[in-house]
């Protein structure tokens, strides 16, 4: 099984995750990137940071000491957003950035995201190569020709500023809850979002090691909600463990997920002639009513695989300016290199201002086609393509919707299951096509 997913590595720390492949992955990380460099001559840097959780101590300690023993000259960020570390990848022109996160998932997991130069994720190419360079006999340096590692207590003013440069107008005015999940926005968003203007409630913003998206955060909504009620805010905004997702809960308690902010900013964004070819980019998993909200809007739509990676690729290959996924990864590539949560909040509440609407009122402009998507586990993800029996079934399912309905099976890269994922016209009809596929996987692949 091949060590990165569709975004890093990922897995039980300290079981899947250990220091040892920490180690060995940094160590081939600087070995293919530092050799690809056309700059020989200067001692090759990288950033380090990471989310909250325990495991992210030692994991930090063997990644220094791979980056380190390989002659990389490391600067130590501690606890940032991923898109932190991107930015300051390209802004300090360092040759790597190694984030130590697992996002979303529980406590117990962490992961591995590298960062090439210009802070952009690496491409699946480079990925194989230094998979297949880990454990490599090489030759090790020795005296000045091994790397150092330094603190560096300026990296968190540095990120607040670039957030700080994208406000444009104040978001003065707003009553703004916000679930920093009890990770890596704890220290960052809270004072951005009052900065820019807000009147700040937050919650989940105490990290202790274990309780990152302990029932909280971008995967578990109904606290944001309940506080946003009982605080009577304009708007609710939620971030995952290092904050490269923003999800928001208008006034009235509603959800409003990715595919919302996206038609939201892509209607902005074209308002103001920051649409780059009056296209935006989304992922297969975009709901029905973004694909009919951007058609209404007069937006062309591309779409790509599931990951902000492949969505990323895709705006850099035709220089588009907006893109993103349902989950909340939101990228605008004139601001930033990669999807940052903090930065998608301050551009949807920037719009709110603007417009002078409500959440709720911007967000009613796409009308969600009910979605089903069921998770099916302990499953053979590797013969879900080559399986006749699951094709045919996905074949009946999409005539039985028509056009006002889709069918979606896709084997997760971050996780050992398949999902599936059914959209239609009623919530029974989603639900009960969705079940018959995922007995049909099960069948087929258990």
């Amino acid at each position: 099984m091949a060590l990165f997913g569709t975004d890093g590595i990922r897995g039980v720390a300290n079981s899947d995750l250990t220091a040892e492949i920490a180690l060995d992955v940094c160590v081939a990380a600087a070995h293919v990137l530092v050799e690809s460099s056309s700059n020989k001559d200067h001692q090759p840097t990288a950033i380090v940071g990471q989310d909250s959780r325990a495991s992210g101590e030692f994991l930090e300690a063997a990644v220094v000491a791979g980056l380190t023993s390989a002659g990389i000259n490391v600067y130590r960020v501690g606890v940032l957003p991923t898109p932190a570390i991107a930015y300051l990848v390209a802004e300090s022109r360092a040759d790597l950035g190694v984030m130590i996160s697992a996002s979303h998932n529980p406590m117990p997991d962490n992961g591995i995201k590298l960062f090439a130069r210009g802070g952009g994720k690496l491409d699946d190419a480079i990925e194989a190569r230094i998979e297949a360079r880990m454990g490599e006999e090489w030759k090790r340096p020795t005296g000045r020709g091994v790397g150092r590692a330094i603190d560096d207590k300026s990296a968190t003013q540095r990120y607040l500023k670039h957030l700080l440069a994208s406000v444009q107008t104040p978001i003065k005015g707003l009553k703004v809850v916000v679930d920093c999940a009890n990770g890596a926005s704890s220290f960052v968003a809270p004072q951005v979002y009052r900065q820019a203007g807000a009147e700040v409630v937050a919650i989940f913003n105490h990290p202790d090691g274990w309780n990152i998206n302990q029932e909280c955060g971008s995967t578990h909504l109904h606290q944001l909600r309940a506080a946003v009620i009982k605080e009577g805010a304009d708007v609710g905004i939620a971030h995952d463990g290092d904050a490269d997702r923003c999800l928001a809960i208008d006034a009235a308690g509603n959800e409003i997920d990715g595919d919302h902010i996206l038609t939201i900013l892509a209607r902005g964004f074209k308002a103001r002639g920051k649409l780059k070819a009056n296209t935006v980019v989304a992922t297969v998993m975009s709901n029905l009513g973004f694909m009919h909200a951007m058609r209404d809007a007069g937006i062309k739509v591309v779409t790509t695989s599931v990951g902000d990676r492949y969505v990323l690729e895709n705006m850099i290959a035709n220089d588009f300016s907006l893109g993103g996924e349902q989950s909340g990864h939101v990228i605008m590539r004139d601001i930033a290199n990669t999807g940052d949560g903090i930065l998608t909040a301050l551009q949807l509440l920037q719009e709110i201002v603007r417009t002078g609407k409500s959440l709720q009122e911007l967000a009613a402009t796409m009308v969600r086609f009910p979605q089903v998507l069921i998770n099916v586990k302990d499953v053979d993800r590797s013969r879900l393509d080559s399986s006749t029996v699951i094709s045919a079934a996905v074949l009946d399912a999409q005539e039985r919707l028509g056009d006002s309905g889709r069918v979606l099976l896709r084997a997760s890269g971050t996780e050992a299951l398949v999902r599936v994922m059914v959209e239609a016209a009623s919530d029974s009809l989603a639900e009960d096509i969705a079940r018959s596929l995922a007995d049909v996987v099960k069948g087929e692949l258990g």
